[in-house]
Parts: C-alpha cells; sequence; structure tokens
C-alpha cells in the first residue's frame, strides 16, 4: 500500500502520521519527489483503513500495490535510483560501460588490462576473483589473491571494481570492493541476499539463467528489505531451447525492469552469447534498448584466457565498442 501525500507537505506535518503506521507494527518507506512525498507501507496492510487514510487532510490518495515487491517497485519510488561509484553514476539517464577479464589470472594480466580499459573509456573493472564453475575441474579463480590483485588495479588505474561474491563467508574479503556481484546461480540464495542487504556497498545482482522477472524483482526485494537500497540488476540472458548462443539475451527486459521498478538494470551481452563476435552488436541493441550500462569481458590475450575467452574482446575491440556506444547515445539524446 502506499499513501500519496498532498504537495507541500511538511516532514512535521507528515510525523504524526508516520508514527501511527509504525505503531501498526508497519515499516514505513519514505520517497520525496520534487513534487509529492509517497509513503510506501510494508507489512500486514489488511488492518489499514484505506478510507481512514485517504481522508485526513495531508494525504492525496491512497493505493493498494499489488505485486509482491515492494522496496524495489516503482510506485513506491517513481523517481529513478542512481548508483555512484567512484565517479561512475549508474541509472537516471547515468551510463556506465563495466569491462574486465572474467577470471583474474595474474597481476600483470589484470592490470594490463585495467590500464587498457581505462584508456578505452571504461568507468568500471570487473575481473573475478571467485569464479561458480559447471565443473568441479575447471579454473576455479584466485580467489583471496585474486581480489588483492583487483585492489592493485584499482590503485594502478583509480577505477572502481566490481567482483563477484559467492558465499558470506568471504564477505570481509570484500571490503574494499565498490560493488560486490552476486552471480546468476546465486540470484535465488536467499541468505546471501539478506546478509548483503545488511550492507551498504552496491549489489550487482544477475538474473538467474531460469528465472522471471518478478523472481528478479523479489531478489533485489531481500537485498533492500535488510536495509542497503543500492541495488543494480543485470540481465545476462536466460536458457531457452537454442544452442548457437550460450544463451538467449532478453532485451524486453531492460523496458519491463524500467516499467516495473526505479532501480538501473544493466545488460551483460559477454555471457548471454558466448561468443565475441556476437558482444557488439548486443552491446550497441541493449544501449538503443536504454540499458543503464553495459557489461563486458576483456582480455588482453583471449585466446590464452583461463576462462571465457571465446566470449572475450581484446582491448583494440572494447575501444572500438565504446567509440560506438558513445556515438548510438549521443543519437538518443
Amino acid at each position: 500500500m502506499i499513501a500519496i501525500l498532498k504537495h507541500g507537505t511538511t516532514a512535521e506535518q507528515a510525523k504524526p502520521l508516520i508514527a501511527w503506521l509504525q505503531n501498526m507494527n508497519l515499516d514505513v518507506h519514505i520517497s520525496e519527489g520534487q513534487e509529492v512525498t509517497i509513503l510506501g507501507l510494508i507489512g500486514d496492510t489488511s488492518r489499514v483503513d484505506a478510507e481512514l487514510l485517504s481522508s485526513l487532510e495531508i494525504v492525496e490518495s491512497v493505493k493498494r500495490v499489488s505485486e509482491p515487491f515492494k522496496q524495489a517497485n516503482r510506485k513506491f519510488h517513481p523517481q529513478d535510483t542512481v548508483i555512484e561509484v567512484g565517479n561512475a553514476k549508474i541509472g537516471g539517464g547515468h551510463f556506465a560501460m563495466i569491462a574486465g577479464p572474467c577470471s583474474v589470472e595474474s597481476e600483470e594480466q589484470i592490470i594490463e588490462v585495467a590500464e587498457a580499459v581505462k584508456a578505452a573509456g571504461a568507468d568500471i573493472l570487473r575481473g573475478g576473483a571467485f569464479k561458480p564453475r559447471t565443473s568441479p575441474y575447471a579454473f576455479q579463480g584466485m580467489k583471496d589473491k585474486g581480489i588483492q590483485l583487483l585492489l592493485k588495479a584499482k590503485q594502478a588505474t583509480g577505477l572502481p571494481i566490481v567482483t563477484e561474491i559467492m558465499n558470506i563467508r568471504a564477505l570481509d574479503l570484500f571490503a574494499d570492493v565498490d560493488i560486490i556481484q552476486v552471480g546468476a546461480r546465486n540470484m535465488q540464495n536467499f541468505d546471501l541476499l539478506q546478509e548483503l542487504g545488511k550492507t551498504n556497498k552496491p549489489i550487482l545482482l544477475k538474473r538467474g539463467l531460469a528465472n522471471t522477472l518478478q523472481e528478479l524483482l523479489m531478489s533485489a526485494e531481500y537485498i533492500m528489505s535488510e536495509g542497503n537500497e543500492n541495488v543494480i540488476l543485470c540481465e545476462r540472458g536466460i536458457r531457452t531451447f537454442e544452442t548457437y548462443t550460450r544463451n538467449t539475451l532478453d532485451l524486453s527486459a531492460v523496458s519491463v525492469i524500467h516499467d516495473l521498478s526505479h532501480l538501473p538494470v544493466i545488460v551483460d551481452p559477454s555471457h548471454a552469447t558466448g561468443k565475441a563476435k556476437l558482444v557488439p552488436p548486443m552491446a550497441l541493441a541493449a544501449t538503443a534498448a536504454g540499458a543503464d550500462g553495459i557489461m563486458v569481458e576483456v582480455h588482453n590475450n583471449p585466446a590464452c584466457a583461463l576462462c571465457d575467452g571465446a566470449q572475450s574482446l581484446t582491448p583494440a575491440q572494447f575501444s572500438e565498442l565504446n567509440a560506438k556506444v558513445s556515438k548510438l547515445r549521443e543519437a538518443m539524446v
């Protein structure tokens, strides 16, 4: 349920109403816009008399929210959420290019790639330290050493970093990581999501390979319900009957999420397609669809990559792609 307050209502005037609602064991989420203030009521709202609430002098209208996700809902928060990391902004008209290798392999490799993608215009550096792999015999990542190497790359370039967490026991290792990524396989690891909700770090939440958009937004709700509203959603393709690409990139998700939620949404065409030659056209398509950012894998020597070399761009290819994305965004204004 949401209560829209009349234009000009002050915080002091709203205070008794908020206290009354909180006394009914409801959490009250306050969203202050330029024109109106919205009170989002979370909890058992069946006890709230909507007619009584709407009759109050400072209340413009009362609406019940049918969707199960509340805090991630645009009805609760009409303005776009903007996530700030270092000098980068994501959402609300701001666009970020995120680039880097699938896996951190060595200090030389990650710093070389970091310097290359920064020179090409990247805003954020990505790199895997903990790697969830289908095979237990595949390269599992450098783990804590990988994070330390990412931090060295951050120090060398000034780029904020994003890397994936697989287990909440490793959270202390992420103290200096700018954005914590939750991978597709952990999208419904609710214990992990709730613990990340107790942090104040931006969380990059990837859509599961077989999950609906409502399920993705409900996973975001797990994080936000614990107090962390800094959530970035990521469309990275879903599993269908098509086998030519690694997954099927659902670009309609960008528009649907923007309609349903205030959270920013980025697109990962690398994991969606699994083929480097398909990454640029899908990145451009995602940009045209209104994505708030693109995340691509870039490796200085894809043929020798320890993980996902087939979908990785070279630094030169990323530079070319970033230039095209910039031109497209200029044309869209």
